[in-house]
């Protein structure tokens, strides 16, 4: 999903309305997360409905009042409002985590276009690659409650940040966009170890260093394997 937004403006919904525009501080906060792309206007009566039960949702899942520690999930309000008047008044319904696009952002009715948005509410569920897991979640969100991102958690494949380390999110950050999400240090180190296990049992040592010229492993000398 970073790749979507790379090159946008995301704006926090905050008092201060503060912006996330360099490419680090996009991937910082959608990397390795569930997106909720949420298609709606002030207009709509039923988004008016809707838009308390999704914060609500949202909050459970990610506010330290209800949890001890963070959903990896990410909601970005795509407004398709008529004015922008008529956003800022919509926002104040949405919690404050939430991110939004500034209402003169071209890229709103892009994103419209891109998911195939026919009716409002929408909220298409994006995997971490930015593929769509759910095109509309608003049924699901309404019918199964937090229940349902125990689903989508699972069918995203979502990397525990437990096992991400700082090193993980510098070198993501640097590196192209295009890799992999779930390429992390410990996965490949595994792998790695792996391999080496493998390798010794097949040469039943540790090496030429622990053969002599007769074949025999000479363990006295502490030659044999290391391991």
């Amino acid at each position: 999903m970073v790749d979507l937004f790379v090159d946008q403006v995301l704006v926090k919904n905050n008092k201060d309305q503060d912006e996330l525009d360099t490419e680090r501080e996009i991937v910082m906060r959608l990397q390795n997360r569930i997106l909720m792309l949420f298609f709606a206007s002030a207009e709509c009566e039923t988004c008016r409905r809707f838009a308390p039960t999704l914060s609500d949702f949202f909050k459970q899942l990610t506010d330290e009042f209800y949890v001890d520690r963070s959903a990896q999930l990410v909601l970005l309000y795509i407004s398709l409002d008529q004015s922008e008047e008529q956003q800022e008044s919509f926002l104040k319904e949405l919690p404050k985590k939430c991110l939004f696009l500034a209402y003169e952002d071209p890229y709103r009715r892009e994103l419209e276009a891109m998911f195939n948005v026919e009716e409002l509410p929408t909220v298409v569920v994006l995997r971490p690659d930015c593929s769509v897991l759910v095109p509309n979640a608003v049924e699901e969100i309404l019918r199964l409650g937090t229940d349902c991102y125990r689903n989508w958690q699972e069918a995203a494949e979502l990397i525990d940040r437990n096992f991400m380390i700082n090193e993980d999110f510098e070198e993501k950050s640097r590196r192209s966009l295009s890799d992999p999400v779930r390429r992390l240090k410990y996965k490949v180190e595994d792998e790695k170890k792996k391999k080496k296990k493998k390798q010794r049992r097949g040469w039943g040592g540790g090496g030429d260093e622990g053969i002599k010229a007769d074949g025999r492993g000479d363990d006295k000398e502490g030659g044999g394997s290391p391991w």
